[in-house]
């Protein structure tokens, strides 16, 4: 496991939620390790989690924006509101659409590489990078369908077909 530890919440299959610090990549562990905010070590395997969001901020702290009292943070602290890009990404990588196990329906961008096909899970950018999650790690067991809408790559320079002339040229005299 790696000493490098991340805010994460857990939404497990069944809807409940832990929060705590997780592996910044859990792809290569066959399970998950989840420190909660007692210090206790969690070990939950990857077939009971829906997804593992890593957050910029954990539910309950004092500093933070959640509010106790408000029933919408209660059910979803990881506050992914879109799920769905509302236009043609801007990131490079793959456009992905996933429906969970569970039914839900999501769409974030990966990484063009083999982490597509290998490994415990899918690391996502969401649509709204400007909410609390800020990636989403979705385990294999909990994807039933996995489309690639579209390969998005970054912008090229264009290529020149005339190397640009000399500014200072020499002349014999």
């Amino acid at each position: 496991m790696s000493a490098a530890r991340k805010p994460v919440i857990v939404r497990k299959l069944t809807r409940d939620w832990s929060a705590g610090y997780a592996a910044a990549n859990p792809a290569g562990e066959s399970e998950l390790e989840l420190l909660d905010s007692r210090g206790k070590l969690l070990r939950l395997d990857w077939a009971q989690i829906k997804w593992l969001c890593y957050v910029r901020e954990l539910p309950g702290r004092e500093s933070s924006n959640f509010d106790s009292q408000d029933p919408d943070t209660a059910l979803q602290p990881e506050r992914l509101l879109r799920r769905h890009f509302s236009s043609r990404p801007r990131i490079a990588g793959l456009w992905l659409h996933l429906t969970l196990e569970d039914g839900d329906e999501l769409e974030g961008i990966a990484p063009n590489d083999r982490s597509l096909i290998e490994g415990a899970g899918l690391m996502l950018t969401p649509p709204d990078t400007r909410s609390n999650t800020q990636r989403i790690f979705i385990p294999r067991t909990a994807i039933r369908e996995l489309t690639i809408l579209s390969v998005i790559t970054p912008k090229s320079k264009p290529e020149q077909d005339e190397p640009q002339p000399d500014l200072f040229t020499l002349q014999d005299e």
